[in-house]
């Protein structure tokens, strides 16, 4: 008997050591799939934001050609007028091929990407290989959206050249252009273009919740901080029940990074006047 029990302790002992490596060969292959699909997200996510950058670029050097080669040109127009509009046509135009040329190899390349072996972790390969060609086509995009206003109010001017209302629809024209290139740096660019160009450019969700509390415990939010007690309002309620009704509010905001003075602004707008 003793040796029976003997032999079915070590057949138990046998079958949990298979079944522990069973699992971990289980383990190890979740984790494999795990990596390869992070690996195919962050590839699919570099190839939609390449993918719009080389279409915007392109769309914006084929308006600058189409102006370039249909304007119709007055006889008398102007030769600083002209060679203005030429430089600034030309410019636009190379920026923009150079921002699409770029955004179109770097998509190339990180489609090429193997995220089944991955030999080298993709983040090691876009910083390495990929990111400083991101970084300049981001920058040449945003060098030629001004200078595309300034060809639109260039070709108002020559347009109209021969006109009599010249001067008043001309410089409307550029008035409208100047204020959307003053937009563009002050808001546009200057908002996004230094997030876009960060190595773990993220948005977070954040948010916090008031939950519900007795009357001898001080109420308190997710993050541990006090928080202040919600109740419903309702007399009836407040007599049938005696402590705080489970009324949560969630508040999410965007934020870049750890984003505390955002999450601070919308505390003080949530507790403000209760």
């Amino acid at each position: 008997m003793i040796s029976l029990a003997a032999g079915i302790e070590m057949a138990d002992m046998a079958w949990e050591v298979k079944c522990r490596e069973e699992d971990m060969k289980q383990r190890a292959l979740e984790n494999e799939r795990h990596a390869i699909d992070d690996a195919r997200r962050a590839v699919d996510e570099k190839a939609q934001q390449l993918q719009v950058l080389a279409n915007q670029s392109a769309l914006i050097a084929g308006f600058s050609m189409v102006a370039f080669v249909e304007i119709n040109i007055p006889q008398y127009t102007s030769g600083i007028l002209l060679t203005l509009f030429g430089a600034a046509a030309a410019s636009v135009i190379a920026l923009m091929l150079i921002s699409t040329l770029n955004a179109t190899y770097i998509l190339v390349a990180i489609l090429r990407y193997d995220c089944v072996t991955r030999e080298a972790p993709f983040d090691e390969f876009w910083k390495k290989r990929c990111e400083p060609d991101w970084k300049m086509a981001l920058r040449t995009f945003s060098y030629g959206i001004p200078l595309f206003m300034m060809v639109v109010s260039l070709v108002a001017w020559i347009v109209l050249w021969d006109h009599g209302c010249l001067y008043y629809a001309a410089s409307i024209v550029t008035a409208i252009s100047v204020a959307l290139a003053v937009f563009w740096f002050a808001n546009t660019q200057r908002k996004w273009g230094d997030f876009l160009m960060m190595s773990h450019a993220t948005i977070t969700n954040r948010s916090f919740s008031l939950v519900p509390v007795h009357e001898n415990s001080p109420p308190t939010n997710v993050s541990g901080e006090p928080a202040q007690q919600i109740t419903n309002g309702s007399e009836h309620s407040k007599e049938s029940s005696g402590e705080s009704t489970n009324t949560s509010l969630e508040i999410s905001s965007l934020a870049v990074g750890t984003l505390t003075k955002s999450e601070d602004k919308l505390r003080a707008k949530l507790f403000a006047g209760k």
